[in-house]
């Protein structure tokens, strides 16, 4: 018999987050990107919103949000990855950063599929059973303002009942820039009163799971599925002053915001 082949593993920082708003998290998802390139290293980040926010999608019209009445009251943002508007309030949210050059082959679709692959593995510990929308299904409501309405290959989705509608309860973007990747995603808990139409794992399934216990158990099947040796730490103080000047200079900044 042959040996079997030697698994690689990776340092990758574990960073948890305290809900903080929009603009940060996004400047910080930015900060960690331009690092990840520079000091060759993978950081896994969870954290949360302390508002509801609604962020825009990079190329979206900022007066679209004008014709979503629920959020109008919601802070705005534009994220600096493209898909559909997302309101961030009942969910938690991760990001991935490392260098590009450690992608398969140059593809990314694998950090999709083992990102929503693992989610879907944490939720069935909850007795939560999703899916993922297949490769070869037409992709439908591509022109929908909320990207929780939309539908991507790979998505994660969720049933009230076997052969029911499924609603769309995870999905996540990406962006590659100065030799690095950013993946970052959202899965929806519950709904919220500024997006009522969209419905979470709570309402349709009736489990009420928490941010923190999805959290627990999401994270060990990443590290396992992508051969990660995960430190918990914060961001440095470097990655922190970078994070504060592209929030005030870009993510905060109405010319960024309101630039399409």
């Amino acid at each position: 018999m042959g040996n079997a082949p030697k698994i690689e593993y990776r340092d990758c920082r574990l960073i948890v987050d305290d809900a903080a708003p929009g603009a940060w998290n996004m400047a910080l998802d930015e900060s960690l990107l331009e690092f990840a390139a520079k000091q060759k290293r993978w950081t896994l980040r969870f954290y949360q919103w302390s508002r509801p926010t609604l962020s825009l999608g990079y190329f979206q019209s900022h007066t679209a949000r004008n014709a979503h009445a629920a959020s109008r009251a919601a802070e705005l943002v534009r994220r600096s990855t493209g898909g559909g508007a997302i309101l961030h309030d009942a969910e938690l949210t991760y990001s991935i950063t490392l260098p590009a050059a450690e992608t398969e082959r140059g593809h990314s679709d694998w950090l999709y599929y083992a990102l929503h692959e693992t989610l879907i593995d944490a939720l069935a510990e909850f007795g939560v059973r999703a899916s993922l929308q297949p490769r070869n299904r037409p992709e439908p409501d591509a022109d929908e303002f909320l990207c929780f309405r939309r539908r991507t290959r790979g998505d994660v989705l969720l049933a009230t009942a076997p052969g029911a509608h499924a609603w769309k309860s995870a999905g996540s973007a990406q962006r590659r820039s100065k030799g690095a990747l950013l993946q970052h995603g959202s899965v929806l808990l519950s709904a919220s009163p500024a997006a009522p139409e969209l419905l979470g794992v709570a309402e349709l399934t009736g489990q009420t799971l928490s941010a923190a216990s999805l959290l627990q158990a999401w994270q060990p099947r990443i590290r396992d599925r992508l051969h990660l040796r995960l430190e918990t730490d914060g961001p440095t103080s470097k990655e922190v002053a970078h994070a504060k000047r592209i929030e005030s200079e870009t993510f905060a900044h109405p010319a960024w915001t309101e630039r399409r």
